[in-house]
């Protein structure tokens, strides 16, 4: 049974090639865009669960209430790790680290600079990083002792064994290695290419030391591993009052556990809630991957009722001899499930040729596990439901024909389908519709940011970490760098221009009691403002003329406003238990993020505080040369370190990197999906056409023109265009202006994007129906009304 079924698909797919070319190509990119789409959807819900105490690894967080609401952080202080497991039994392990930092490794000529963390005892009891060599109880418990992951130790030894081999650290300390670790999965939150005690940091860092007992100090990051069920509700009751109970100047925060399931997903928090991030694209994508396939099965649906016509006769000659319902059901089920097996596998070829690319885009290296058994039930899955879906209502439709009225021609095989294709058709292309206009959303929100006024300019400015080195001979190498004709300004700061790496809360005159704000705070020398571009709105930056500027401070104008000041220069304010004098105002800069208001900031005279060091080179036609001198000059005082720099526009621009990922496949999906609606309406076309001859042969023989009857066949395609349009116009306005309400700093879709978009659409629609009305009318009459 099951061989004559095949059979009869066989044949039925052979004889109708244009039909069936359609049904499958329209098929496989759908199913090819939806495993591209699960694959990334896969990759994300993948990250970190390679873990082997997934379930029981928490990130500890602080909730703080501000005057603009509460404020959810990262960074803790010092002492409250000693205080987390003590107020929970539910709390196994407790592990502190630092945010890791680059840092030379040097083992004899090699010299690799490279991306390490400083972490507890126990963070590799806590955490899978599986090791090849050493005891990950004991790996981490030498305060001078290092673990590289198994690519740092093949650089930097080759074949030979590392263990017990000494590394030399930033050229100053001789670290034994005491583990190798695999090298850190793509779908780790934490990432490291070495791992130092925390011990050891602490005992070179002063800074760190002083911490140990300032609840002031929120600078580190902790993670706890729970008992194996334990209540996290518990938990968070019993830690929720340690930071405020023993710090007065945080009277409203709350501590709690923010779960490693939701780091990647759920990093995005609101008013002291986790609301989103990734797990907003995945959800979006995931609607997109379902709709695309079913674009391309209405494709299939709408051409098998269309040519109902040319099945209904075998339909009647089935049932007479007996078949009955069930059989022919299963019969044309069959071809259905046939049509998408061999999509299933063009899919396969597509998605195999377009990974690269693919990969490029998405910025992952996705690919296709064929060892692994759930990829083979979920192509036996894929297959199977599609194949029903897109076979079924043809089989239940052409098995219901009446066999006596079909073989007396009494049925008009494919009329009682005309309102459900038309139904089709304008779900296909009001989907492709709401594609469009997204994606154009999402390209003005893009553009909208990229063009902010962002106060400073990013051309030409060169950012450099520091080190020890370059920290000691600072001021010489600023004097070398001005004396060339390259670079027209340079100073240090405790961050780059870029991002933000400190908070702090301050008093000011006239300070309500009950008002809590967070500034962000910069350390900075001379020369910040000349250096960044930015322009000073009242006052002076800090200067060689004033003794006085080590208690000075400068303000934007965003903190002005917070503060009410209403003549900010000569204001007196108390920040770190220190008086600072205001000599400032600076236009506000966009540091952080680009879609964000900008925050209020202050800038102190903090010489020993920085991280980076900032190059403003002069305008040039040979920015290879003034780069170069650059890099001279550094390497001369910088010797043992390679010479690493990045330039302010690249760093701004990788702010928009998870908006132009969701833009770039928006566009991508959105254009394969009116590639597949134009298949099926080709298909349509043809048919119609087909069916039409007759009936255009009569209209041209009693005077019709091509034109008048190109016309008469589009116009029925353009209404469901047009009615597609009035339903899809306001869906997609509305979810696009959802989507944007996420962002503060947003853009307004213009008018103009909907008619232009339908206008594309109809165009589309127009093109594709004329071409083959444009074929039929030109027939010869003679030909096609022979036989009349």
């Amino acid at each position: 049974m099951l061989l004559n079924y095949l059979k009869i698909a066989t044949r039925s797919l052979l004889k109708n090639t244009v039909y069936t070319f359609i049904n499958v190509v329209g098929l496989a990119i759908g199913i090819a865009c939806s495993i591209l789409i699960m694959l990334w959807v896969y990759d994300e819900y993948s990250y970190d669960r390679f873990h082997e105490n997934y379930n029981e690894l928490y990130q500890v967080y602080k909730n703080s209430k501000f005057s603009d609401g509460i404020s959810t952080q990262k960074p803790l202080p010092y002492p409250l790790r000693d205080l987390l497991k003590p107020a929970s039994s539910s709390i196994r392990y407790v592990v502190m680290t630092n945010w890791g930092e680059g840092n030379l490794l040097t083992v004899g000529e090699k010299r690799l600079n490279k991306f390490g963390m400083s972490v507890g005892e126990d963070f590799l009891k806590m955490f899978s990083f599986r090791l090849i060599k050493g005891d990950p109880a004991t790996a981490l418990k030498e305060p001078r002792s290092i673990v590289l992951t198994n690519s740092t130790a093949k650089a930097l030894f080759g074949d030979q064994d590392p263990i017990n081999q000494l590394v030399r650290l930033d050229d100053h300390d001789d670290l034994k290695v005491s583990g190798v670790t695999e090298d850190v999965p793509d779908q780790s939150t934490i990432t490291f290419d070495y791992l130092l005690p925390f011990d050891y940091f602490e005992s070179t860092q002063e800074w760190v030391r002083n911490a140990k007992n300032s609840w002031d100090n929120n600078s580190f990051q902790m993670f706890v591993q729970l008992n194996q069920g334990a209540d996290i509700n518990e938990v968070n009751r019993a830690i929720k009052d340690l930071n405020r109970k023993h710090d007065k100047n945080e009277p409203t925060a709350e501590i709690f556990l923010h779960p490693v399931k939701d780091w990647h997903l759920y990093s995005k928090f609101d008013n002291g809630k986790a609301v989103g991030g990734m797990i907003t694209y995945v959800k979006s994508f995931t609607a997109i991957a379902f709709f695309v396939l079913l674009i391309a099965c209405i494709n299939f649906m709408n051409l098998a009722t269309a040519r109902s016509e040319s099945r209904a006769r075998e339909v009647g000659i089935r049932k007479s001899v007996g078949s009955r319902r069930k059989d022919l059901v299963f019969q044309f089920l069959g071809e259905s499930l046939l049509i998408t097996i061999i999509a299933f596998l063009g899919a396969i070829l597509l998605v195999e040729l377009s990974m690269p690319l693919y990969n490029t885009i998405v910025g992952k290296k996705l690919f296709l596990d064929y060892s692994s058994p759930s990829l083979w039930v979920s192509a036996v899955a894929v297959i199977v439901v599609t194949g029903v879906v897109a076979g079924s209502y043809p089989a239940f439709y052409l098995s219901s024909f009446q066999p006596a009225k079909v073989l007396k021609g009494k049925v008009q095989a494919g009329a009682g389908t005309t309102m459900p294709r038309k139904v089709m058709v304008t779900s296909q292309f009001g989907f492709s519709i709401l594609l469009i206009i997204g994606t154009i959303g999402i390209y003005q929100q893009i553009q909208h940011a990229r063009n902010r006024e962002i106060g400073y300019t990013r051309e030409n400015l060169m950012l450099i970490w520091t080190t020890s080195e370059i920290e000691k001979s600072f001021q010489t190498i600023k004097n070398e760098l001005l004396r060339t004709d390259v670079v027209k300004s340079v100073c240090k700061s405790n961050s780059p221009i870029t991002r933000i790496f400190s908070y702090n809360t301050l008093d000011w005159p006239g300070k309500p009691p009950e008002s809590r704000v967070s500034f962000v705070t910069i350390a900075t020398e001379y020369d910040y403002t000349e250096t960044m571009g930015i322009r000073m709105k009242e006052g002076r930056d800090f200067s060689t003329a004033f003794k006085s500027d080590t208690t000075a401070m400068v303000l934007n104008q965003a903190a002005v406003e917070v503060m009410g000041l209403s003549n900010p220069i000569g204001s007196k304010l108390k920040m770190w238990d220190r008086d600072w004098n205001v000599i400032g105002v600076m236009e506000n800069v966009v540091m952080g993020n680009p879609y964000e208001p900008v925050e209020p900031l202050v800038m102190v005279f903090r010489p020993d505080w920085s991280s980076t060091v900032s190059v403003r080179l002069n305008p040039t036609d040979d920015l290879k040369k003034s780069i170069s001198r650059v890099e001279q000059i550094f390497k001369t005082y910088n010797p043992a370190y390679p010479f690493e720099y990045r330039f302010a526009d690249s760093e701004f621009n990788q702010k928009f990197t998870g908006v132009n990922l969701v833009g770039k496949l928006t566009n991508l999906f959105a254009t394969l999906a009116i590639i597949i609606t134009c298949l099926g309406l080709f298909g349509l076309a043809a048919f119609t056409a087909e069916q039409r001859t007759k009936e255009i042969g009569i209209r041209k023989v009693l005077g019709a023109s091509v034109m008048q009857l190109v016309l008469l066949m589009t116009k029925d395609f353009s209404r469901l265009v047009v009615v597609a349009f009035a339903i899809a116009a306001p869906l997609s306005w509305w979810g696009i202006t959802t989507y944007l309400e996420r962002f503060p700093y947003r853009t307004t879709i213009a008018w103009w994007v909907l008619p232009v978009t339908g206008l594309f659409a109809l165009l589309i629609a127009v093109m594709i129906v004329a071409s083959q009305a444009i074929k039929a009318a030109r027939l010869n009459p003679t030909e096609t009304l022979r036989s009349e």
